[in-house]
């Protein structure tokens, strides 16, 4: 079971533009916010699609309900980082992402997925590609949470708390797309094309994001903008030391998404922190 919950916090009142302390992370940061509203639109039409294609019988009624509740999760999270980005956009950042996703979809289905018998296949083999990404951060988001490797540890508030609180739930719903996708017949070969694909797009859409905002910010060209940069990537507690492991894990054909990562870190965050959400229905209209 899945728990939806609506995050308590007030994004508007706004934030500073270096709101972690420093312009590499916020900008950073600010780049995969900048994907969400589109993206996770994106995943609950593909994790709606496959249930409704699941038979309704016994042995799939808490896989259903479990992509009831994967809808409700991500519909907080779409709605919170869509006022997150409007602030952004105020403070003069331009959110070339999002456009460039909806324009590769519309691409994607106009010229390839309509032509399969089962396009949500397809579908839910990206999404489940993107949220190993996104279960994959959070759990390193929320495993150094307050260590010298806290990349948000100096992040100002509620920020700090939304990236928290994000990074857990996408640690507890990190097998609904994969699952979905391996119950309705999808294989690894496809699963295999569809994750390198998604990791090359994903890696590059990051960085262009990210250098754009860091031009908009007027702090791309400064010598301490690349010294964080480089910690960032190749650090003790970089990018590369953190991820290479767990992306790799993706790619072996007995790969599960629970065999990765620490959900009772989440737990205890969501626990020590639960006066700052409450539950709601997945029915909820967000």
């Amino acid at each position: 079971q899945l728990t939806v919950r609506r995050l308590l916090i007030d994004l508007r009142q706004g934030f500073d533009r270096h709101w972690t302390g420093d312009a590499f992370t916020s900008a950073y940061y600010n780049a995969l916010s900048f994907s969400f509203p589109v993206g996770e639109q994106f995943f609950i039409d593909s994790v709606r699609a496959g249930a409704a294609a699941l038979p309704d019988t016994p042995e799939h009624a808490t896989l259903k309900q479990l992509a009831r509740e994967f809808v409700g999760q991500e519909a907080t999270h779409r709605h919170l980082h869509s006022l997150y980005n409007a602030e952004l956009e105020r403070q003069g950042m331009v959110n070339h992402w999002g456009p460039r996703i909806e324009r590769r979809l519309k691409q994607g289905r106009e010229q390839y997925f309509q032509h399969s018998s089962r396009p949500y296949l397809h579908e839910l083999a990206i999404t489940a590609a993107f949220e190993h990404f996104t279960s994959v951060f959070g759990d390193q988001t929320l495993i150094d949470a307050d260590s010298s490797g806290d990349w948000l540890r100096h992040a100002q508030e509620p920020l700090r708390t939304l990236w928290r609180w994000h990074a857990a739930e996408e640690t507890e719903h990190k097998a609904v797309a994969f699952d979905l996708y391996v119950h309705l017949g999808g294989n690894q070969e496809w699963r295999m094309r569809w994750y390198r694909f998604v990791l090359f797009q994903f890696l590059a859409d990051t960085v262009r994001q990210t250098m754009h905002n860091l031009w908009r910010d007027g702090t791309l060209f400064q010598p301490r903008t690349w010294l964080s940069a480089t910690r960032f990537v190749f650090g003790r507690h970089g990018f590369i030391r953190r991820y290479w492991k767990p992306l790799w894990a993706y790619t072996r054909p007995d790969f599960h998404p629970n065999q990765c990562g620490t959900p009772e870190v989440a737990q205890r965050w969501l626990q020590r922190h639960a006066d700052l959400w409450r539950v709601v229905s997945p029915s909820t209209h967000i």
